[in-house]
């Protein structure tokens, strides 16, 4: 949330499974979202194939009508991450049911979750919405990090053939032993991926040494020398080291070397507490508008001019603009009702007891003290 201020992104901050989509304003008219991804990157497990099936047969329901019944269950699921998975649809179900159906919606999330965005994809089909499901790679987007995404797009009032995911900008990486050259599709008329030196513009040799092992030894650290891009930029990415040609110098990556792997722009606020796992929870910026330019069906070319007026440093709206957008978001109740009372700033809010704490709209929420107030639900408490 720190980050989010800092950056200047308006923000209502809360449960979601407490909201609806009537408490927010019509101009609110295109749903995103990118719910946890713990419980679904160890798919290749018991656990986790059990609790695809189970959202999967969730999401039958709720295609059945059966949203308030769904959502009590998810609200009583002992892993909330479970449920959060369910939230996109089911506030697309009741935006329709209120008769002010989103234009717009986009999910992502690891591939994983690729039969859960299928599923989905069926109960949006039936409701008016042309759809679009794939696992895209960061690196075929310019973005210089080999991550694998599980992306749905929707459009309401069209068909199938009029949504699509964006078209490649740039080829797909193959990886090669350390010692060889990179292979390239000579064929290919795309460019090829974008490697970690361009993108942190350090002008000699150098190899990433991962904090994954490979194989699951995690003795035998996963290396990518300077003419590739990175691995997957993760929340322990403050973990893995640069060391310089021959061996000499070594150093962690910080969060500048972070976020440049994740294509946000030099000077990015990032704030408050795990930076590293900000980072690597995100979205790369610029895969995301190559999707929402396809979703939204966007007239603007995005070509490496278009990124690099935006990667130089970061430029966030003014407090004024800033206001405007909060206040044209949300009615004036919800506002009042995400507010919190700020009374010191030493110590982290770390979380509600019940749930329910709504959060700080406005302001810095790194505090070590919290008067009850209108933002909190009744009986719930701060955990300071």
């Amino acid at each position: 949330m720190a980050t989010r201020e800092a950056a200047g992104l308006s923000t209502v901050f809360g449960d979601v499974s407490m909201w609806k989509p009537t408490d927010f304003t019509p101009a609110v008219n295109v749903l995103t979202g990118g719910p946890p991804c713990q419980t679904y990157t160890v798919a290749g497990n018991g656990h986790g194939r059990n609790a695809l099936a189970h959202v999967i047969q969730l999401v039958r329901q709720l295609d059945d009508g059966l949203i308030d019944g769904v959502a009590g269950e998810v609200a009583k699921h002992s892993d909330t991450r479970t449920g959060l998975v369910l939230q996109p649809l089911i506030w697309a179900l009741r935006a329709i049911e209120a008769g002010r159906p989103y234009e717009a919606i986009m999910l992502e999330q690891v591939p994983e979750v690729r039969p859960v965005w299928d599923a989905m994809a069926l109960v949006l089909e039936d409701r008016d919405y042309g759809v679009d499901v794939g696992v895209l790679r960061t690196e075929e987007y310019g973005v210089p990090q080999t991550r694998r995404r599980a992306i749905l797009i929707a459009r309401h009032g069209v068909s199938n053939d009029n949504v699509q995911l964006p078209a490649a900008t740039h080829q797909k990486y193959v990886g090669t032993a350390l010692e060889a050259d990179p292979a390239l599709d000579v064929g290919n008329p795309l460019p090829r991926w974008v490697t970690m030196a361009e993108a942190l513009d350090i002008g000699e040799p150098f190899v990433v040494v991962s904090n994954y092992g490979n194989g699951g030894d995690s003795r035998n650290r996963g290396k990518r020398r300077h003419d590739r891009p990175a691995f997957t930029v993760t929340g322990k990415a403050s973990r893995n080291r640069i060391v310089m040609s021959g061996g000499e110098g070594s150093r962690r990556f910080g969060p500048m070397e972070a976020g440049r792997l994740q294509t946000f722009p030099d000077g990015y606020p990032w704030s408050g507490r795990d930076i590293s796992q900000q980072i690597g929870n995100a979205i790369p910026p610029r895969l995301g508008t190559h999707v929402l330019r396809s979703l939204l069906g966007i007239d603007r070319e995005l070509g490496e001019s278009f990124f690099a007026e935006r990667r130089s440093m970061w430029t966030g709206p003014d407090h004024v603009t800033l206001g405007r957008v909060r206040d044209a978001v949300a009615r004036e109740d919800v506002l009042i009702k995400s507010r919190t009372t700020i009374t010191s700033q030493r110590e982290p809010v770390t979380s509600s007891r019940g749930g329910g704490v709504l959060g700080v709209l406005g302001g810095d929420p790194t505090l070590d003290a919290v008067e009850p107030g209108e933002g909190h639900r009744p009986r719930d408490s701060v955990a300071v």
